[in-house]
């Protein structure tokens, strides 16, 4: 929606800047508006679980990685060309901004309305990494179109939740923080552009 209303080819940008950098201040806001305990909670701090679990959660991450990458292989059209802003906003803004909001405070306050009772690995799980698991696909697979209706794109809703959601989900709860996830975001992001210039 940014990107439709605030329009930055005056300045020779395609991508959503403005948005994001809205969505990233929003996000500081709450986190710095929070008690330190809570932040951390929010797993905005340099503090990690065990080295064993935050391996397991790269293990997970790399797998659904690796899948990720021979589906798009086959699936993504080749051919386009190499693009300085693509890679330059891929590689840094969405995995902030969306892990911030989803995976870390989206996900504490689910956490706290939905106490987490399952086990894995030392690592307690929830309905709320369900529900923001799920989320994530939706608002990533629904479009609002020039009529202002809404189109739903189950595919992308469904994939995106199952593959790219979940294993950056996996990756926060094993690490124990956001920068993690933010960093596993920002390779998917950089890895379908990649796929797109091949």
């Amino acid at each position: 929606l940014s990107r439709q209303y605030i329009n930055m080819e005056f300045f020779g940008l395609k991508f959503s800047w403005i948005g994001k950098i809205l969505s990233l201040a929003t996000s500081l806001v709450i986190i710095y508006s929070v008690s330190k305990s809570n932040r951390q909670e929010i797993g905005f701090t340099t503090k990690m679980n065990s080295k064993k679990q935050v391996i397991i959660g790269l293990s997970f991450f790399f797998s659904f990685l690796l899948f990720d990458f021979i589906f798009k292989i086959i699936l993504f059209p080749k051919g386009g060309h190499f693009d300085l802003e693509t890679f330059a906003f891929q590689a840094t803004l969405p995995g902030l901004t969306e892990e911030l909001a989803f995976r870390g405070i989206s996900l504490w306050l689910l956490e706290m309305v939905f106490p987490p009772k399952w086990t894995f690995k030392g690592i307690k799980f929830g309905w709320g990494f369900i529900i923001v698991t799920v989320l994530f696909g939706v608002v990533h697979g629904v479009f609002l179109t020039a009529n202002y209706a809404f189109k739903f794109d189950l595919i992308t809703i469904v994939y995106l939740a199952l593959i790219s959601s979940l294993s950056v989900g996996i990756l926060r709860k094993f690490s124990g923080n956001i920068i993690y996830p933010i960093l596993g975001h920002n390779t998917i992001n950089i890895m379908n552009a990649i796929i797109r210039i091949l």
